[in-house]
């Protein structure tokens, strides 16, 4: 018997930046964040560029024209050896759509994504108490326990 709620999964284009529009407003709502996402929203031109980069890829969830889940990931072009590395920035679905194998089958179309790529890896980070995102990515990989630092762009400051 089909899905009562059947899904869409597929990558974004060059030409999807509405949906790419779409998929910013469902991050900041997920992520209670609407200021990051949404206060100072790139022009069409920069999404259309962006998605058609060989550096980022986007992936949307959709029951109907309504995005529901997403994904957003950078390519990482290694100098060590010839070949990439994909992270995964950010995953969210819609609180009213969880549970129903969205954020596994965004991880899955990434997937297929990354070995047409040839990447060797994918990684993603999960914050200490976001027991939904770690049980999901220790069902799908192996984890590893590493420190995050977030240094500024400029010198650093003295005294930190």
């Amino acid at each position: 018997m089909p899905s009562p709620n059947p899904f869409q999964v597929r990558a974004l284009g060059a030409d999807d930046v509405a949906t790419m529009e779409d998929l910013l407003t469902l991050f900041g709502e997920v992520f209670d964040d609407v200021p990051t996402y949404c206060g100072k929203r790139p022009d069409a031109t920069y999404l259309s560029r962006l998605l058609g980069s060989d550096g980022f890829m986007a992936i949307a969830a959709l029951k109907g024209r309504d995005v529901v889940g997403g994904l957003a990931a950078y390519v990482l072009h290694k100098f060590e050896q010839a070949r990439s590395e994909i992270y995964i920035y950010d995953l969210a679905v819609s609180e009213a759509h969880r549970r129903e194998g969205i954020a596994t089958a965004l991880i899955a179309e990434l997937q297929a994504m990354a070995v047409a790529r040839g990447a060797y890896v994918i990684f993603v980070q999960a914050d200490y108490g976001d027991e939904p995102a770690i049980a999901l990515y220790t069902k799908l990989g192996a984890r590893e326990d590493v420190m995050h630092f977030d240094l500024p762009p400029g010198p650093a400051r003295s005294g930190t």
